[in-house]
């Protein structure tokens, strides 16, 4: 008797969540649907704008045309299934006709096809669920000095470094900084400290369509006889001097030339410059700042006069050399 009275009682909870589930297997064998076939289809209209905590800068991405979507409805499988937005911004459930997605959260989403439900009298008390499998047009491309350059679904909340990350990590001549270029906006790019992003300082967020640029940093080469050669990286906002160089190279070698030669290019081609380094140690010659590319060689102490071959040396040396982290 007891179980008798148990399943009655779920009988009834059973026909207060669905009004005629056979209507619905009818429905779809026979392709009757409550949106006349004839008609244009209707579309229900898109819900209120998203609060601050539903906005992308937030975490939740908007879909658009071409995500793919799951929509679970709980225990009716026949209702459920995988859809991809279509041009239009639409997806078209088995039953109850086409819904606008496009602009919308996941959440919203299951907001709008519950409410089609009931406005269709297909559910008096539908519970959905939302997923998205695939957001086909929620990219963001990362270019510059990383190992991977390419572009990268979104998948989620995710800031700058993260996708440096993704894109296998900087080069080793990838400079501290980077750029955010939002498709959103036309003002210029963001200037992301790395240096500060990875001591968790609150970054700009990324969005779909944004563009990430590592920037490049300032190499300057110091080969020849001394400690340690190698290229050493500069920043914009930093300056290295010829001393400064020479301590990073950890020193001149007790074989080393006290004349060095400085190899620069520019726009006019490549000079070559004399540095009496037993002047500027003992602070009678100016101690010159360096820029990008610059090569510092220093000889072996007495070796032939300089040369064109000497030159070609120097320059040889400084391909392939160890790049050493900032100072």
């Amino acid at each position: 008797m007891l179980t008798l009275v148990v399943c009655v009682v779920a009988s009834s909870l059973r026909a207060q969540q669905v009004l005629d589930k056979p209507n619905i297997l009818h429905a779809l064998a026979t392709d009757v649907a409550p949106v006349d076939a004839t008609a244009p289809p209707a579309v229900l209209s898109q819900a209120s704008p998203a609060s601050a905590s539903e906005t992308p800068g937030n975490g939740a991405l908007l879909l658009d045309a071409g995500d793919v979507i799951e929509v679970r409805v709980f225990d009716t499988p026949e209702l459920s299934g995988k859809f991809r937005v279509d041009s239009h911004g639409n997806i078209t459930l088995p039953v109850g006709g086409t819904v606008e997605v496009k602009g919308l959260t996941p959440e919203q989403v299951q907001t709008s096809v519950e409410q089609r439900f009931r406005q269709g009298e297909i559910l008096r008390d539908p519970h959905v669920e939302v997923f998205v499998l695939e957001y086909a047009t929620q990219r963001v491309t990362v270019m510059g000095e990383v190992k991977i350059p390419g572009v990268y679904p979104i998948g989620g909340k995710r800031n700058v470094l993260d996708f440096i990350s993704i894109a296998g990590g900087p080069t080793s001549s990838a400079s501290k900084t980077a750029l955010l270029a939002h498709k959103s906006s036309l003002a210029q790019p963001i200037a992301v400290d790395l240096s500060d992003a990875m001591q968790n300082a609150p970054q700009p967020s990324v969005e779909p369509g944004d563009r990430i640029v590592v920037m490049r940093a300032g190499i300057v080469y110091v080969v020849g006889d001394v400690g340690r050669p190698g290229g050493y990286l500069i920043e914009n906002k930093d300056t290295l001097t010829v001393l400064r160089a020479l301590a990073l190279a950890q020193g001149l070698n007790k074989t080393a030339k006290l004349d060095a030669k400085l190899i620069r290019n520019t726009p006019a081609g490549r000079t070559e410059t004399d540095l009496p380094l037993k002047k500027i140690f003992a602070n009678q010659a100016v101690d010159p700042t360096l820029q990008d590319e610059d090569i510092l060689f220093v000889p072996v102490s007495g070796a032939k006069q300089w040369t064109e071959k000497g030159l070609t040396s120097a320059l040889q040396m400084a391909v392939g050399v160890v790049i050493y982290g900032r100072y």
